[in-house]
């Protein structure tokens, strides 16, 4: 039976993500509560408790592939499960991240933390529902950047109940739904947001996006072009098209968009080996030597270079020689690191410098290093004053 505090906690969470719940049931590995568009939440109280069997229990009570399923603990899921659950396709909120979902909802007290003091945000003018509903958004925002569409369909969606005619938010649910593997829901919620905006370029956006999904490249890359013939500058449109063309092998007219994407962004590195990418498949390959090394110049990483590689289809690029580090400045001080794409929990090492794929310490570091020969010389004792002898 699931402790009083760790119930009151999970029922707590629920409702202040706006939730509506069709069944709450207890498990020995804590509680599960299935919510009226049928996702299953599932709260962990100890997951060294959960076993591989129970995990696929819980994946066959919503079918694979496991998108309508969401792990949630306070505590780190061993690894072998964690890859079950991913390797499903459930999502999965554990740790640090779980416990900055509670804080978020100003819940820390159900943590045992002491109550923060209440921080004045947006316009004194603003009404207490639209600040109410800036805040829902945010955190929708928040959760989707941090990969976790699960979470960011939960407040999209208690967004859209606080304004039912507030497109963003329903954008924002159809585009949880898409990232979440659901096509078909995501594009119901697009047309519900195109009918009351034909024109809305999100909405239209998301419905190509779909079309390639569903494996109807021609139809997407068809409604990227007719967007931009109607305002030629949408950049993030320009975008989109891009990459439907290379993921069709069409290069020739992917480095026309490419191009067309660095009149306005010339020191971008990515688009940079992007151009270098498609010059090289479109036979100018000097060209794209001297755009790599351009790339590399305005700052592009080894890792994101294999990154970009991989996902193109592209042979693995060689390791980079390290250069040498930078000599410490006295009195410098690091900033802690920004949550990104790891969210709030995962504070990772401070990055090697660019291009590196393993920081080596430099020769001669070590206090006890010298250069051959240089043996430490004791410094000579002082000589005491002799008097002068007799002849």
């Amino acid at each position: 039976m699931a402790r009083p505090e760790f119930a009151q906690l999970v029922t707590s969470l629920m409702e202040s993500m706006g939730q509506s719940l069709a069944r709450v049931r207890e498990v020995p590995e804590g509680m599960l509560v299935r919510t009226s568009d049928d996702f299953l939440y599932a709260f962990v109280a100890d997951p060294a408790e959960l076993s591989l069997a129970a995990v696929q229990r819980l994946t066959s009570e919503v079918g694979r592939p496991a998108h309508r399923l969401v792990v949630l603990t306070g505590g780190r899921l061993p690894l072998a499960l964690s890859a079950e659950l991913a390797r499903d396709g459930a999502s999965m909120v554990e740790g640090p991240r779980f416990h900055e979902l509670v804080r978020g909802l100003g819940l820390g007290p159900l943590l045992g933390e002491e109550p923060r003091a209440a921080v004045a945000r947006g316009s004194p003018r603003m009404l207490p529902s639209v600040q109410q509903l800036e805040d829902v958004m945010g955190r929708a925002r928040t959760w989707s950047s941090w990969g976790v569409p699960a979470l960011a369909l939960r407040f999209y969606r208690q967004a859209a109940g606080l304004k039912p005619e507030f497109l963003p938010a329903r954008n924002g649910v159809a585009e949880a739904l898409l990232a979440l593997g659901l096509p078909n829901e995501a594009s119901k919620a697009f047309d519900e947001v195109l009918a009351s905006d034909p024109a809305n370029v999100d909405a239209r956006l998301g419905k190509a996006a779909i079309a390639g999904r569903l494996g109807h490249p021609e139809r997407e890359i068809a409604e990227y072009r007719a967007l931009l013939e109607e305002d030629p500058g949408r950049l993030g449109v320009r975008a989109h098209l891009m990459a439907a063309l290379i993921a069709e092998g069409d290069w020739a007219a992917a480095r026309r968009e490419i191009e067309g994407l660095l009149d306005g962004n010339p020191d971008d590195p990515a688009l940079r080996y992007l151009h270098a990418a498609a010059l090289e498949r479109t036979g100018s390959s000097e060209s794209a030597r001297a755009e790599r090394e351009r790339a590399l110049a305005l700052g592009l990483t080894f890792d994101r270079e294999r990154s970009l590689a991989a996902q193109l289809g592209l042979p693995e690029p060689a390791p980079r020689p390290d250069p040498a580090p930078p000599s410490p400045l006295p009195g410098l001080s690091v900033a802690p690191p920004e949550p990104g794409a790891g969210g709030p929990d995962r504070r990772p090492a401070r990055p090697a410098p660019a291009g590196t794929s393993r920081k080596r310490k430099p020769r001669g570091s070590s206090p006890q290093a010298r250069p051959p020969g240089a043996a430490r010389r004791r410094a000579p004792a002082a000589r005491k004053p002799q008097r002068a002898r007799a002849r």
